[in-house]
């Protein structure tokens, strides 16, 4: 088990490297750019009738090429999420926040597809006002998110669980093998959406299906870190964060507004949890340490009074 932990531990550092570097961003900044041009040609040219009947079905609205790039970039944003899970459990729930202020955005986007080519709509128009009315809800609600990560981040507190660098180590080895996990599901999850959207033109919401994942390995964690650390304050905070990745999840599902109101409640259930956190961890260590000093104190009080009841020769 040990070597599998080494070896998907190297594997892990080397994608990461290449990740890092300014190639890969510079290739992913083209790939996204691409990908927003192409969208924009294709929809022109099924808007022109010069596409083969069976791609006929492809949308006409220029607007839709903003949810490609908007998709792609969001697939970036999972990989990062994925990566940044071996170094500290506290800023991948940030991330996630990020990510879900990202799809709020992309949602207000998608309603442009409302509108026709130019802009134009009038309060008579249901849809188009229905359309508006959901924009600025999706738009208000990824600020709102935007601004309390920027709280909850700057109330965090890094401190290792372990009482050991070996037990350090071993523990972020572990975190490493479930990323690569999730790494793997996410891209099955992408290869098989792309099958069958070609195949029988049915659309699956991956990162709807991914946070739901997400649960479960954010659950995972928090029993992986029972093995290193059982202290009441640490297990309540990491499961807390599995509870806010349930939200987030309810999030995506919900319909309009309440999308929008859920995310900003689990932001703000974050933070709190980050504020209850910080505040009960002192605490709680000065509590273990009287404890120590205190069970310390009766051994050596118990030494003392053996040794006088000892019999002398």
């Amino acid at each position: 088990m040990t070597t599998l932990l080494h070896l998907n531990g190297r594997l892990f550092d080397a994608m990461e490297r290449r990740r890092d570097g300014p190639a890969a961003r510079k290739f992913i900044a083209t790939v996204i750019t691409s990908g927003f041009f192409v969208a924009l040609l294709v929809i022109e040219l099924n808007r022109l009738g010069w596409l083969p009947p069976s791609m006929s079905g492809l949308p006409t609205n220029h607007f839709y090429a903003f949810d490609v790039a908007f998709t792609l970039f969001l697939i970036v944003e999972v990989v990062e999420l994925v990566f940044g899970l071996a170094t500290s459990v506290a800023n991948t729930l940030g991330k996630q926040f990020e990510i879900f202020s990202l799809i709020l955005l992309r949602q207000s986007f998608k309603e442009l597809v409302y509108f026709e080519e130019p802009i134009s709509w009038s309060l008579e128009d249901d849809t188009a006002r229905q359309a508006v009315q959901f924009i600025v809800s999706d738009a208000v609600g990824a600020l709102l998110v935007f601004i309390i990560i920027g709280v909850y981040y700057k109330l965090q507190r890094h401190q290792p669980i372990t009482e050991t660098e070996a037990e350090q180590r071993r523990f972020v080895l572990t975190k490493k093998l479930l990323a690569n996990g999730l790494l793997l599901i996410f891209v099955g999850l992408g290869v098989y959406t792309g099958l069958m959207f070609f195949l029988e033109g049915m659309t699956i919401p991956v990162f709807n299906v991914f946070y739901t994942v997400l649960i479960f390995s954010d659950v995972l964690i928090v029993l992986i870190s029972i093995r290193y650390g059982f202290d009441y304050h640490v297990v309540f905070r990491n499961f807390g964060f599995a509870a806010a990745t349930v939200m987030i999840r309810l999030a995506l599902a919900a319909p309009h507004y309440v999308d929008a109101a859920l995310g900003i409640g689990a932001a703000l259930f974050a933070v709190g949890l980050t504020l209850a956190y910080n505040y009960v961890t002192p605490a709680v260590e000065q509590s273990q340490r009287l404890n120590v000093e205190q069970k310390s104190t009766d051994r050596a009080v118990e030494s003392v009074a053996g040794e006088e009841e000892a019999p002398t020769l």
